[in-house]
Parts: structure tokens; C-alpha cells; sequence
């Protein structure tokens, strides 16, 4: 069900099901369901109900006095237009947040792993959760963004259409850039409201990673600067070194403050006066948090930024076929935690010392591979929602930027992100095999231009070939073994074994 549908007339019938408004006094929901407080039960119409497009099941609930309709991942939106239709004195926000984070709760204790690998395995999937539910609500800026992006590369540097030092390329460049450099504060915001802490406040955590003069800090030339196993500490809080890492474009960190945010917020609440709550509740909160994110995350994420660039670096210069068969099936896994940015001053320096770069070139065929992971989800499924997004994705991807692809549509469905992954490998191997090169920053498809070579002419040739193989690859394994519509269902199909079950499931 599209976040855009027009959800009136389905809750029209539902509000008709249950016998209409004079039969309801309230309405709340929880994760999935809508829950009728209603005067009389008896006058609902389950199978009626049931049998609406969007309502996965319907059931009364005596021992809550509940009337619930199951809808599933749209509820919100259904319930903004019963309310809508109703009138506001039918809400009641206080019992519909209880209900959501009940019943959240209880799905987190839904079945618990019987060892330990199940329990890695749930926390793995409990984390991909976390980052695609926080990254959802921005999936479609950052399409924009980045196919935007795409063009004015195209235009720029590819076509010489638009000057650099122009005034015209400066504000398109921000028009585009703007939603990635202040990305931790979207995510901020959107992952504090699904783990339920304070949103604004999470925000103002996420504007202090990003703010220019921390940014300066990362920026600052780092000789003769004290080092911890080879990273500058950069910077000094309250006496303790520190390394400040690039934030910008970043998102694990944040959704690291959202998750800290809440107990700490809620300890507040609890010892602070009621008086002073609402002044020093967010003041400590700030401070607390985005100092955990500076002291500890900062330094956490660049010694394993760091420790893999050197990796990554070293599986390079020893054998480049192999070093594009691993770099092409797993250089995404760092960019879903920010951990490529360590990555970024390897491939800036070759460029800048060499005028190429071998690296660069073999990580362009991962953007080609999650692109083509979105392009077959888009030529496969036959949901309208999906396929608008999905083919966002792809031309985001095939423009340089993955994100929107892996957010929306490759990591929310697993297999389609590590399908694609089996592409970008061929297509790495390839490349690598036929030693390709890189002479420019810009990847993906619309980055052709950086594989001319004056040197070698058959590089263009190289990429042309290693792409070809990277989308045919990703295509067939996501379109075949990575996704059907029946993994859209699964939600639905779940809410319908269960809806006969205790109402404080989902």
C-alpha cells in the first residue's frame, strides 16, 4: 500500500463497516491494526470488513472491549483519514501511543533465537531494520537529490555545458548536495520518531556532527598531531584527545544518538523537577548524547573506516582480479554504516597524485550492480508503488548514488541487495581481470567519461564490458532469485495467521 494512495474511500467502508460514526466513541491504533472502542459490537460486519482491499483481517477483542481491523504498515495513514472523516474528537493520542509501543515491544520478543547465531542473525536484521525504517521517509529526496546530481555531472563535467566556477553550477550543486551533507539530520529526525525518542532533539544532535566548524576539524591538516594506531586526534574534549571523523553523508552515528537518546531522556525525566524539566530534559539530553557520538562513535567508526581502507588498499596493489571480485560484492555492506568514507581520501589521493585510480574503478560496478538490483524489482513486481520507486532508485544508482536504491527497495527486501551483490562481484572480477583504470571521481553509468584513457583506448572497452556483465548478472539473480511480489505480502500474510490471536500481537 503506496504512502501517496488516497486512503478515503477504503476508510469510508471501514467506518461504514463497523456501523458507521454514530456506532463508534473512539478510535485509536496500534503498529497495524485500528482499534474501534464501539457501542455496539454486534453491528461490525467482519466478513464485509474483511473482504476490503487493504484490511488484512478484522476481529472483536472482548476481554480489551476492541473492535480491530488489521491494515498493516499503512495504518497511520488509514487512520489520519478515518480521523479525518470523523472529526478530532474521536483521537485519543495517549491511548494510541501506549498501543504502539506495546505492541512493538511484543514484537520484539516475538520468537526469540535458540542460539547464537540466531540471536546475531536477529540482531543483524533488528539493525537493517532500524537504518531502512529511519531511512524511508527521505528515500525519495535522496532520489532526487541524486539523479539531480547525476545531471548536473553530465552537464558539467561531460558535456561542458555549465562553468564550474559559475554562480548557476554553485546553487544546482546545493540544490543536490544539500539533502546528503545534512543526511544525519533527516535521519535524525526520522529514526528518533521510530525509536521513540525526541525528534527535535535528536535533530540538534545530528546539527552539531554536521556543523561547519566540527566539520573544519575533520578538514584541518592533521602533521605532527598525535595518533591512536594511525588516526589523528584531531581534536581535544575536556582534556582527551579525540578524532573527529567526517559526519556529513553520514547515518550511523545518528541512529546511534536516537537509540541512546531515549533512555537518557527518560532518566531525566524521571530526576529532574517538574519545573525545570522542560529546559534542562533536552539540554542534558543534547549534551550527553552527542558527546557519546563524539567521544566514542567518532573514533570507533574510523578505526574500522580506517583498518578496512588499509585492507581494501593492500587486496589492490596484490591482485587486482580478486580485489574486484570482494570489492564488488561487499563495498556496499560499508556504505550502509558510513564506513566508506575512510575510503574516499584513498581514491582522492590517487586521483590527485596519479591523475586515476584503479580502486575508484572497481567500486563504480557496485553503484551499476544495486542500480540494476532496484531495475529488476521495477521490471518484476506489479505494484504501482513499488515500481515508482524502484525505478527512482535505479536511475539514482546508474546516476553515482545508491542509497535511495538500497534504502527503498534492496535492503527492505534482503535478497535483492545481496543478489545485485553477486553482479557487482562478476562485474568487479571482470574488470579487475582486465586491469581497468579509472581517470575521474564520477562513477556509476553516467561516469563513462572518466574511463577514457589517452593511453590506453581499449579501457573504455574494459567498462563498457565488466558493466554490461555487472547488469546482466544483477538482473537475472534479483529478478529470478531476489524478489517477487510475495515478499510485499509476507507482512499482510503474517497479520492474517495471527488475527485470531491475543490483541496485543500486532
Amino acid at each position: 500500500m503506496s504512502k501517496s494512495k488516497d486512503y478515503s474511500a477504503l476508510a469510508s467502508e471501514i467506518i461504514a463497516g463497523v456501523g458507521g460514526a454514530e456506532n463508534i466513541n473512539k478510535v485509536i491504533h496500534c503498529i497495524s491494526r485500528l482499534r474501534f472502542y464501539l457501542k455496539d459490537e454486534k453491528k461490525a460486519q467482519t466478513d464485509k470488513i474483511t473482504a476490503l482491499d487493504g484490511v488484512a483481517g478484522a476481529l472483536y477483542n472482548a476481554g480489551l472491549g476492541q473492535y480491530q481491523v488489521v491494515i498493516g504498515p499503512a495504518v497511520t495513514d488509514v487512520y489520519d483519514e478515518v480521523i479525518a472523516q470523523l472529526g478530532e474528537g474521536f483521537a485519543d493520542e495517549e491511548a494510541t501511543q501506549s498501543a504502539v509501543a506495546e505492541t512493538g515491544a511484543a514484537a520484539q520478543k516475538e520468537e526469540r533465537p535458540k542460539n547464537l547465531w540466531g540471536w546475531i542473525t536477529k540482531a543483524f536484521q533488528v539493525l537493517i531494520g532500524t537504518i531502512t525504517g529511519s531511512m524511508i521517509p527521505i528515500i525519495g529526496l535522496l532520489a532526487a537529490s541524486g539523479i539531480l546530481k547525476g545531471f548536473l555531472t553530465l552537464f558539467t563535467f561531460n558535456l561542458n555545458l555549465i562553468d564550474t566556477k559559475s554562480t548557476t553550477y554553485i546553487i544546482i550543486n546545493a540544490m543536490g548536495d544539500s539533502a546528503f551533507y545534512f543526511l544525519p539530520i533527516l535521519v535524525g529526525f526520522s529514526a528518533a520518531k521510530q525509536l521513540r525518542s525526541d525528534p527535535i532533539v535528536v535533530g540538534a544532535i545530528a546539527g552539531v556532527l554536521v556543523h561547519p566548524t566540527i566539520a573544519a576539524l575533520w578538514a584541518a591538516p592533521t602533521k605532527g598531531m598525535a595518533t591512536f594506531l594511525g588516526i589523528p586526534m584531531n581534536a581535544e574534549f575536556f582534556g582527551l584527545p579525540i578524532h573527529i571523523p567526517q559526519y556529513t553523508y553520514s547515518i550511523f552515528p545518528i541512529i546511534f544518538a536516537a537509540w541512546l537518546a531515549r533512555p537518557v531522556g527518560n532518566w531525566l525525566k524521571k530526576v529532574l523537577p517538574l519545573s525545570l524539566r522542560s529546559i534542562l530534559q533536552p539540554l542534558f539530553t543534547l549534551f550527553i548524547v552527542a558527546s557519546a557520538v563524539l567521544v566514542i562513535m567518532g573514533p570507533v567508526i574510523s578505526l574500522i573506516s580506517s583498518g578496512l581502507a588499509a585492507g581494501i588498499n593492500m587486496l589492490v596493489t596484490a591482485n587486482e582480479a580478486i580485489a574486484g571480485l570482494v570489492i564488488g560484492g561487499l563495498y556496499q555492506v560499508l556504505v550502509i554504516f558510513g564506513l566508506h568514507w575512510m575510503v574516499v581520501p584513498i581514491v582522492s589521493n590517487d586521483i590527485a597524485m596519479t591523475g586515476h585510480s584503479v580502486l575508484n574503478a572497481l567500486i563504480n560496478f557496485t553503484m551499476i550492480a544495486q542500480g540494476t538490483g532496484a531495475l529488476a524489482v521495477w521490471a518484476k513486481t506489479k505494484r504501482a508503488d513499488v515500481k515508482g520507486l524502484s525505478l527512482a532508485g535505479a536511475l539514482s544508482g546508474y546516476a553515482g548514488v545508491t542509497e535511495p536504491a538500497m534504502y527503498g527497495i534492496n535492503l527492505k527486501y534482503g535478497h535483492v541487495f545481496w543478489m545485485a551483490n553477486i553482479g557487482g562481484a562478476v562485474g568487479g572480477f571482470i574488470a579487475g581481470l582486465l586491469k581497468v583504470d579509472m581517470f575521474g571521481f564520477t562513477g556509476s553509468l553516467i561516469g563513462f567519461p572518466s574511463f577514457f584513457s589517452k593511453t590506453n583506448p581499449s579501457n573504455i572497452w574494459t567498462f563498457v564490458i565488466a558493466s554490461a556483465a555487472t547488469i546482466i548478472v544483477s538482473f537475472i539473480c534479483v529478478y529470478f532469485w531476489g524478489f517477487s511480489d510475495a515478499d510485499l505480502d509476507k507482512v499482510k500474510s503474517a497479520q492474517k495467521k495471527n488475527v485470531f490471536k491475543d490483541a496485543t500481537n500486532k
